[in-house]
């Protein structure tokens, strides 16, 4: 059981983790999101491991992030400035990561999460609604209120979307 396990850990988690740091917007927090969705999986791993266990775990970690949310809220720390990195100018695509960071931190962990299902992994609102286990309304009604909220916040993000879908 273990070494299925393991090797799905190792396999896995770099995907895992970009998750939840979408999810949670800091990655000292997606590391405790992931390793404390791993430790449920873990326990439920003999009845899961021939299914699809990477959903199982993402489902987890939604869940999760939604119920830590809930218990405390914690209040809103913007990051410095990145330090420069050697190897050229990566000015327009730090901007954007913070642009977007920053955006994604303005909405709610509901929100977050209905954006990461429907544009980061491309799933369906019904898709969605059943990964956070609620009405396909409410995943729509998230979906624009984070939509609405994001163009709000952070304008730019619209005007770059629209010259590349341009292009």
């Amino acid at each position: 059981m273990t070494d299925s396990f393991h090797d799905f850990v190792v396999h896995r988690s770099p995907a895992l983790s970009r998750r939840a740091f979408l999810l949670t917007g800091d990655h000292q927090l997606a590391e405790d999101l992931l390793q404390s969705a791993l430790a449920k999986t873990y326990r439920h791993w003999l009845r899961i491991r021939d299914g699809d266990p990477e959903a199982y775990v993402r489902r987890v970690m939604y869940h999760q992030q939604v119920s830590w949310w809930r218990r405390r809220r914690v209040a809103e720390r913007l990051e410095s400035e990145p330090t420069e990195q050697p190897g050229g100018d990566h000015s327009d695509a730090t901007a954007l990561r913070l642009t977007m960071s920053a955006a994604l931190s303005r909405l709610s962990p509901r929100q977050r999460a209905v954006i990461v299902l429907r544009f980061y992994e491309d799933l369906t609102e019904a898709e969605a609604a059943e990964v956070l286990g609620c009405s396909v309304g409410t995943v729509k009604r998230h979906g624009h209120d984070a939509i609405r909220r994001l163009r709000a916040v952070a304008p730019d993000l619209v005007d770059r979307t629209e010259q590349r879908s341009l292009r």
